[in-house]
């Protein structure tokens, strides 16, 4: 009989899988990994925006019914959410752990004349905020490694919905595919597919929209050893080279050579995931 799978555990495992690449990075920046990079991810940011969206349309219907309405941001990175909120909420408060962000946040609310957004520096689940009508949480759930308890703290904290915006891999993607190689399944990091059985696992059972804007941007490298490198760091291989074999003729397969570079194929786009909380509550 084949054993049913435990999502949250496999969650709790990708999220450690990757520390390693975590822990490289901050001894390479200091705590703050944000430090030499919050304005160029502002700037990638704000040239993704300029292209509307189905999920900023689904939350500004969502808003829009709710007037006076208070909106929280978790993870709110450089501003672009808060600021997309306060625009059609009474109030925001936007809680981000980084400095070097936060910073960028408060530029960019200022550039857009935004007066209405309270910003809040801490970790979720541990930062602690008053009840709001709606949360969101935009890609920054990625390095929780107990999903179930940042759920639970974003639902205790909500009065109508929750929303998640996450990343949904293709099945049959790079990435996918050295996933089924080295851990036998098809799952390279955390993301909305692993996500969205965590939540029915908690006995959430969210609506899901996906993205009208299409696959993310590909990744590119400069060489195909650079490629393998980038591959191995992101599965938290280090210096085994059990896979390399692998793993160098699938890049050599799948990659493309373009001016130069090597481009990854497009394998990523979004998910919006979101639930009334008067309907489901969290069963653990």
């Amino acid at each position: 009989m084949e054993r049913e799978t435990d999502w949250i555990r496999m969650w709790r495992e990708l999220v450690e899988a990757h520390q390693q690449s975590w822990q490289r990075r901050m001894a390479e920046t200091g705590p703050d990994i944000w430090v030499t990079r919050a304005r160029a991810f502002h700037a990638g940011s704000v040239r993704r925006w300029q292209t509307g969206d189905s999920s900023r349309a689904l939350i500004a219907t969502t808003l829009a019914a709710l007037p006076g309405a208070t909106a929280l941001d978790i993870g709110a990175g450089s501003g672009m959410w808060a600021a997309f909120m306060a625009r059609r909420a009474h109030a925001v408060t936007a809680v981000e752990p980084s400095s070097a962000m936060i910073e960028v946040m408060r530029d960019h609310l200022a550039g857009q004349q935004v007066g209405n957004v309270t910003v809040v520096q801490g970790t979720w689940p541990e930062a602690g905020v008053e009840p709001h009508d709606v949360s969101l949480c935009s890609h920054a759930m990625y390095g929780t490694p107990d999903l179930p308890a940042f759920i639970r703290s974003m639902v205790h904290v909500t009065r109508r919905t929750c929303f998640l915006l996450m990343r949904a891999p293709t099945a049959d993607g790079l990435m996918a595919e050295a996933a089924r190689h080295i851990w036998g399944h098809p799952h390279d990091s955390v993301n909305f597919q692993v996500a969205y059985n965590v939540l029915l696992q908690m006995g959430i059972h969210a609506n899901v929209q996906m993205e009208d804007t299409g696959l993310w941007d590909p990744w590119s490298s400069p060489s195909l050893d650079a490629a393998l490198a980038d591959l191995k760091e992101r599965f938290g291989l280090g210096e085994s080279t059990e896979h390399d074999a692998f793993l160098a003729d699938l890049l050599r397969r799948r990659l493309v050579p373009s001016e130069g570079r090597y481009l990854w194929p497009q394998g990523v786009r979004s998910a919006l995931v979101y639930w009334d909380v008067e309907r489901e509550q969290p069963g653990r």
